[in-house]
């Protein structure tokens, strides 16, 4: 389906970094997840994961009790721990919508509501409608967020709306130009019209992503999207393209043609996987590099050396999820063991986790921070790949990174009160540097993690573990 061409060989970043970093090969095999799913016996896991009800052993792979009691961990984190959170502190019962700039204790910092949580949002509840739990009250809560952002849908054919709002709805900090608010909006909207069986929010949701398409293409878009990576002082790069952008089209570009196909949203998902699969791959280093020029070239100053990893890791699922729409194998094969490259090349082998920022290729410069949500992705992809393909490496991987996730991030983990899990932290994740981090909910990496992996959990258990006919 695609050509394989010679290069097939949410917020501003700290400055923790390090340089000349000694890199060893990612090992697979931790101790709790190992027990998880491979059957170490159960004096080798820790007493806080068995307190966790996390599965003492099973059968050589993914399969049997196990993974059953997997899926039903997931089934608490989600239903038992995240939604009743959300529904008691964030979301907003008087006005619709989510207020996310509340701490791990339910306190809120201010009502103000942000335009790319409220397009998150609508699809976190409305995918959790379609998917998992047909209740209303999941649908009303898309609904209202629904409704509270089409009330301030912003004028112009190619305007934008404001990036943090007031409760009610009053715009407090503009776009900028910036699409990704827009982008996750579009998300939202399909997948809300798949929920009511209302096609004019699909259509809506298309609209949208063709406008954002069309100031993406400008060749003086977002001039300052460097600073992201690289700090205030990070040269001028307007018109990059940006594999961060590419990412949320190809995502709401699967999911919508999944729905309704068009030629158009098509279009735009070619478009995506070509500019990830042809050109952001640098051969030089089989990495990804973040930015690139207008015209696809690889810059020939700093930003060549620049690898946000935890996109890379992120969209490269998200690619994997394309190539399996398409069912195209020999597609899911390359963006599969390029997922491996990243994961393998981020993952920190003193304290565990992957890093989500590769400054500097040649340097070994990283950012030293750990994110939940890159963690996240790694538990997403990897799973996704062991379903279809039954690799050793992917579920090794998942092994690790979900002993390292469930041992670091959830907060009743470390005795802290609260259901949620920590967003992010230093290097080791430490609970008293992540109080001083701004107060908010993230809502919607970590849900999509859950429900994401719950699925695919319950289509494995419906094989009985074996791999899927997706590619025979």
């Amino acid at each position: 389906m695609y050509e394989h061409t010679e290069a097939n060989f949410e917020e501003r970043l700290g400055h923790e970094s390090v340089q000349d970093m000694d890199r060893r090969k990612f090992l697979g095999a931790s101790v709790g997840a190992t027990a998880l799913l491979l059957g170490t016996p159960l004096s080798a896991v820790s007493q806080e994961l068995r307190d966790r009800h996390i599965p003492s052993g099973g059968a050589a792979k993914l399969a049997g009790p196990s993974l059953r009691e997997l899926k039903e961990q997931y089934r608490r984190d989600l239903f038992n721990d995240f939604l009743p959170f959300m529904e008691r502190y964030v979301i907003d019962h008087e006005y619709g919508g989510f207020m996310c700039n509340t701490d791990y204790t339910g306190e809120r910092v201010n009502d103000n509501k942000l335009s790319w949580f409220e397009g998150r949002g609508i699809w976190v509840y409305a995918f959790l409608y379609n998917n998992l739990a047909k209740q209303e009250k999941y649908l009303e809560v898309a609904r209202r967020s629904v409704e509270f952002i089409l009330k301030i849908k912003p004028q112009g054919a190619d305007a934008l709306w404001a990036k943090e709002l007031t409760r009610d709805g009053k715009p407090l900090v503009s776009a900028d130009g910036e699409i990704y608010g827009d982008l996750f909006i579009a998300e939202g909207l399909a997948e809300y019209s798949k929920a009511t069986g209302q096609r004019e929010y699909w259509d809506m949701a298309k609209q949208l992503v063709l406008k954002c398409v069309r100031l993406y293409d400008r060749e003086d878009y977002r001039p300052n999207i460097g600073q992201t990576y690289l700090g205030n002082d990070a040269r001028p790069f307007p018109g990059a393209r940006i594999q961060g952008v590419w990412m949320v089209l190809i995502r709401a570009a699967t999911q919508m043609q999944e729905m309704h196909t068009d030629a158009e949203i098509e279009k735009i998902a070619k478009r995506s996987v070509d500019a990830v699969l042809n050109h952001h791959y640098n051969p030089a280093f089989r990495l990804n590099n973040e930015l690139l020029n207008h015209d696809l070239s690889r810059p020939t100053n700093e930003y060549a050396q620049l690898v946000y990893t935890g996109h890379c890791i992120e969209t490269l699922w998200m690619m994997l999820s394309e190539a399996a729409r398409l069912k195209d194998k020999k597609l899911f094969d390359t963006f599969a063991e390029r997922f491996r490259r990243h994961v393998e090349v981020a993952w920190d082998d003193v304290f565990g986790g992957v890093f989500r920022n590769l400054m500097n290729v040649e340097q070994n410069s990283w950012t030293l921070d750990k994110v939940l949500w890159a963690q996240e992705e790694v538990l997403i992809g990897s799973l996704f790949i062991f379903e279809h393909t039954s690799a050793n490496w992917a579920r090794e991987m998942f092994n690790q990174a979900f002993d390292y996730v469930q041992n670091t991030f959830p907060l009743k983990m470390k005795k802290h009160g609260s259901p949620l899990w920590m967003y992010g932290g230093n290097r080791k994740v430490e609970f008293e540097e992540f109080k001083t981090r701004p107060k908010r909910v993230e809502n919607y990496h970590h849900p999509r993690h859950l429900m994401l992996n719950l699925l695919c959990l319950e289509r494995m258990l419906k094989r009985g573990g074996r791999v899927s006919n997706l590619f025979t």
